[in-house]
């Protein structure tokens, strides 16, 4: 289903934060807030957290951890005065690790304890690709980025373990190189792709059917790009199978304070501080 983020490039995150508390944006968030970090959300119960943020730390690239919320589901760090239960578009209910439920708000599923993981999104890296010409395909169509269960697999951790999801992009060959070089330097939002070509090497029979997203149109003389995920937790959970779990739906982010080009050295520093 395509949808128009055109009203929300330019505008500041708090205010399309403020658009989807309201219920105004229910779709995909990107290529919003031209400039500004993105991310993913774990929420889980507190004898779950220390093994996935355990998970995160062994799985770097798929699960870089930006922000960890604990007491109130307000950030601080990614956006002070966010809600990571109203400000994401959409969200998934999962129990037992089986999903039963989407919905557009998920605070009447924080209880006391819980733990919030916001997690470096690729949108954060698409607008580094814009700018050096490289279209970003599922912005040009309109849709969500197709994503799939790869065979990489995870570093397991207590109860979580699975493949790695990648999100795919189509390039032409020259253009998967220089987006290769550009994302290489952002490791906090996933890094460099983790294979470029036939996507049959790494799991995936079939590029026109996602396991979520949309599928997007491959052009003659392009190849498939696959960058580590975010949505891998999602995977996790199904075989961890906690009683509850509430992440974002795939494609439907919380959109930060914090400027794309200022996200890496920001989170340099905080971990200095730690």
């Amino acid at each position: 289903m395509a949808f128009d983020i055109t009203p929300y490039v330019d505008m500041s995150p708090k205010e399309v934060r403020e658009l989807i508390r309201k219920g105004v944006i229910d779709f995909p968030t990107a290529g919003m807030c031209r400039g500004y970090a993105q991310a993913n959300l774990v929420i889980l119960p507190p004898e779950y957290a220390a093994d996935f943020e355990e998970f995160a730390h062994k799985n770097p690239f798929p699960c870089p951890i930006l922000e960890i919320i604990k007491g109130t589901p307000e950030t601080h760090d990614m956006g002070e005065g966010g809600n990571i239960c109203t400000d994401i578009p959409k969200y998934r209910i999962y129990e037992n690790g089986v999903f039963t439920k989407e919905t557009t708000d998920a605070s009447e599923y924080w209880k006391e304890g819980y733990v919030g993981f916001l997690i470096g999104c690729s949108f954060s890296f698409e607008e580094a690709l814009i700018r050096e010409g490289i279209e970003i395909r599922h912005i040009a169509q309109g849709r969500n980025v197709p994503m799939f269960k790869t065979n990489i697999q995870t570093v397991p951790v207590g109860p979580f373990s699975g493949p790695m999801v990648c999100s795919m992009r189509p390039m032409t060959p020259e253009n998967a190189k220089k987006a290769y070089d550009i994302t290489f330097k952002m490791p906090n939002v996933h890094g460099a792709p983790v294979h470029m070509g036939d996507p049959k090497e790494v799991g995936v029979a079939d590029v026109m059917k996602p396991d979520y997203g949309e599928a997007v149109d491959i052009y003659e003389g392009e190849i498939p790009v696959f960058w580590p995920c975010g949505v891998t937790p999602q995977a996790a959970i199904e075989n961890a199978k906690p009683p509850i779990v509430i992440t974002h739906a795939p494609g439907h982010m919380f959109i930060t304070d914090i400027p794309n080009a200022e996200l890496n050295d920001y989170l340099e520093a905080k971990k200095k501080e730690n």
